[in-house]
């Protein structure tokens, strides 16, 4: 299991390699762009406003002939950390400036709308981390003991009620994979027995040890969040950039050009609250 004890002690980017460069493996981005991909926020809105602060601060410089510097989002922008709602808001706000921009869904926002379509079936996203969210927009969890099925009801309309409706289309219309190059971009992982376009939601939001310890190839480099790990990772088939930000302070993105991969990372430990 991953530790997420201790933070890095200063703020710190490094885009061109925080982390060592990954071997060359043959699966290119885009001829001609230059691509991000952005680890799991969960509520992070700190480390994603330092991070596309970054980002925007080198659209310029990764601007091709062909076009402009990529982002795609991996997904579970809500739950787990202190404000889901600002990361929706500031993502809405059409940052990073100077990029072609894709967001993905994750497991937690289809939990999310799970929940409020049917809470009495999906009532267990509160514990994955929906109380955080509930509260970001300004409504109380149900009691932990004896809520009736009406409390859930309740809670589950007033969530409807408080999402904002450009919150609510974003959600509605998040992405489940992005093709870009050799590259698939999804949430969680994949099916390598299925084509890309027939992989199921299971696999694309929830896949983990058999998608990880798989070494079968697929027929693209997949880039995925959802598994958290102290340092990203990459190898031939895959790469992974979510590194426990809700927990960590860190939050990951990686680069992509032609066959190159590297890493760029901010970090934040909010102070410890007085005992």
């Amino acid at each position: 299991m991953p530790r997420f004890g201790s933070a890095p002690k200063q703020n710190r980017m490094n885009l061109l390699g925080m982390f060592s460069r990954a071997p060359q493996s043959g699966a290119a981005f885009v001829s001609g762009r230059v691509g991000y991909a952005v680890g799991d926020v969960h509520g992070r809105s700190d480390l994603l406003d330092k991070l596309l602060s970054q980002l925007e601060g080198v659209a310029s410089a990764d601007a091709r002939p062909d076009g402009a510097p990529i982002v795609v989002f991996l997904g579970d922008y809500v739950d787990r950390g202190p404000d889901p709602r600002g990361v929706i808001e500031m993502l809405l706000g059409g940052r990073p400036k100077g990029y072609e921009r894709r967001f993905l869904r994750g497991n937690h926002e289809a939990s999310m709308q799970a929940f409020i379509e049917a809470p009495l079936e999906n009532r267990a996203w509160l514990l994955q981390g929906g109380a955080e969210t509930l509260l970001s927009y300004g409504v109380a969890p149900p009691a932990p003991i004896n809520a009736s099925d009406e409390d859930w009801l309740a809670v589950a309309a007033q969530l409807a009620g408080a999402l904002p409706a450009s919150h609510r289309s974003f959600l509605e219309g998040l992405e489940r994979y992005v093709e870009l190059g050799d590259y698939a971009f999804v949430h969680a992982g994949v099916d390598p027995a299925r084509p890309l376009q027939q992989q199921s939601d299971a696999d694309l939001y929830w896949a983990r040890q058999a998608f990880l310890n798989s070494k079968r190839r697929f027929s693209h480099r997949v880039v995925h969040g959802h598994t958290p790990s102290e340092t990203p990772y990459a190898d031939a088939r895959r790469v992974g950039v979510d590194t426990g930000a809700y927990a960590s302070g860190v939050l990951t993105a990686a680069r992509l050009e032609g066959e190159a991969v590297s890493f760029v990372s901010v970090s934040h430990r909010p102070p410890a609250r007085g005992r």
